[in-house]
């Protein structure tokens, strides 16, 4: 037993040894060791605006290739006059589908970069694609299917016949920022049959809040306060009624008054009504996603509003909550407050974007923050490859009542949830740097008092 021990200690004072990095020979005598350079896993400092500037150019880039806009014949022939478009046509497939709510992200990011940077080839990117769709959408309704199934309703059902706020409200969203940015494709009628749908169709609980009935009856998913409430606020400003902002600030506070984690600073992923112990689960992206919808909201929510301060302070509070989570790396983690599950790209996108955003709002702390973007980004930075792919993201994930469904949910660059997010990412930080000087003070990154 006395030799087990023993073996057993010395490898495990082996490997305490062995794990440390950047091990300094050197003695304080002899070297300022405070400025030794650490060995750090993702690349830590002030990033260049050009740099910045060429990863999302490589996915931008990578999109164009990968998101063709036109509709083949039963033969696979480009349709160029679309009043022959028949019950056999579809879209030309590419990488990812070009009108799911993960590219309503999408588009409405590409309109970001637009106006940051000035390169109008991401605002092109966009309007080529919504004015497509609005030309199609027309001659294609003639051809839907009769048949109950879904999937009868051919590519456009989604947004001809919604079924779920995923179907239509972040590309509405997109739709209605497309308007107020100029585009002059005809998105009004969808626009108006998307806002309905949110307004009037979707499942909602007694109290008025946006729900589903899966995986139980009367369940909230954290994610439905992005695909849903960005629309109906910039229907608000599309118009400028009042009700629209009454709603989707509604909505915020309501989802806050259910799944916001007070103790910790962030939202619980699912709450079903009829149970006593709600799900305990603060999966990442689903956090991402609200923190976005808050953002957004934000945006466009006039300033006498009389719930603007508290939605304020409820973004306040997410940021300062996430921030602890935040690992070494520069990344969040699948499940946040879960250091042992994976690092996740498309959180950490939305993060990194939202609390990059709120610095350059004036919404928070700058000098307290801007590291924390600024080391989100360079992490990112290292999830886009040569090709332009945005890689480790988590794929799709419904809510589940159990850690090991988050922990192995697998990840891939084909997930296009971390396209949109990344490119917002890139975007803010680039107007961050632009518009603040950053420092090294004592080997640890600085933004510069005004």
């Amino acid at each position: 037993m006395r030799l087990i021990f023993i073996c057993i200690t010395y490898v495990s004072i082996a490997f305490n040894v062995s794990s440390q990095k950047n091990i300094v020979k050197a003695n304080d005598s002899n070297t300022p060791l405070h400025l030794v350079k650490a060995d750090y896993p993702v690349p830590y400092g002030i990033p260049d605006k050009a740099d910045v500037k060429a990863a999302i150019d490589r996915v931008k880039n990578y999109l164009e290739k990968s998101t063709p806009f036109e509709m083949i014949d039963q033969n696979g022939g480009t349709i160029v006059d679309l009043n022959k478009i028949d019950a056999q046509s579809t879209l030309k497939k590419g990488d990812y589908r070009i009108v799911s709510y993960e590219w309503g992200v999408t588009y409405a990011a590409m309109l970001k970069v637009a106006q940051i940077t000035g390169d109008q080839s991401y605002k092109k990117y966009t309007n080529d694609r919504l004015d497509f769709i609005a030309k199609v959408l027309p001659n294609f309704t003639k051809h839907m299917g009769k048949g109950e199934d879904w999937a009868d309703k051919g590519p456009f059902r989604n947004l001809l016949n919604p079924q779920a706020l995923d179907d239509c409200g972040a590309m509405c969203t997109a739709m209605i920022k497309a308007t107020i940015d100029g585009s002059n494709a005809p998105l009004g009628t969808l626009i108006d049959k998307h806002i309905d749908y949110i307004l009037t169709k979707e499942y909602r609980l007694h109290d008025g809040t946006l729900a589903r009935n899966r995986p139980h009856p009367n369940t909230l998913w954290l994610d439905d306060l992005f695909m849903g409430v960005p629309a109906i606020a910039y229907k608000g400003k599309l118009t400028g009624d009042v009700r629209f902002f009454n709603e989707a600030s509604r909505q915020v506070l309501l989802f806050e008054e259910k799944m916001f984690d007070t103790s910790k600073g962030i939202f619980f992923h699912g709450w079903v009504q009829s149970m006593a112990d709600h799900p305990q689960f603060h999966w990442g992206r689903a956090n991402g996603w609200a923190l976005l919808a808050i953002t957004e909201v934000l945006d466009v929510l006039p300033t006498n509003h009389p719930d603007r301060n508290r939605i304020l302070q409820l973004f306040r509070n997410h940021v300062k909550g996430l921030q602890q989570y935040q690992s070494g790396s520069g990344f969040w983690h699948q499940l946040l407050n879960k250091h042992d599950s994976y690092l996740e790209t498309s959180a950490t996108a939305i993060y990194t974007f939202c609390i990059a955003h709120g610095i350059n709002e004036g919404w928070i702390d700058r000098l307290a923050y801007a590291p924390t973007a600024l080391l989100g980004w360079n992490a990112l930075s290292t999830k886009i490859n040569n090709q332009g792919h945005v890689e480790g993201t988590c794929v799709g994930t419904g809510m589940a009542f159990d850690p090991a469904f988050y922990y192995h949910r697998p990840v891939s660059s084909f997930a296009a949830h971390g396209y949109g997010p990344t490119l917002l990412a890139g975007a803010e930080i680039f107007k961050l740097l632009n518009t603040n000087k950053f420092e090294i003070n004592d080997s640890s990154v600085q933004i510069l008092k005004n």
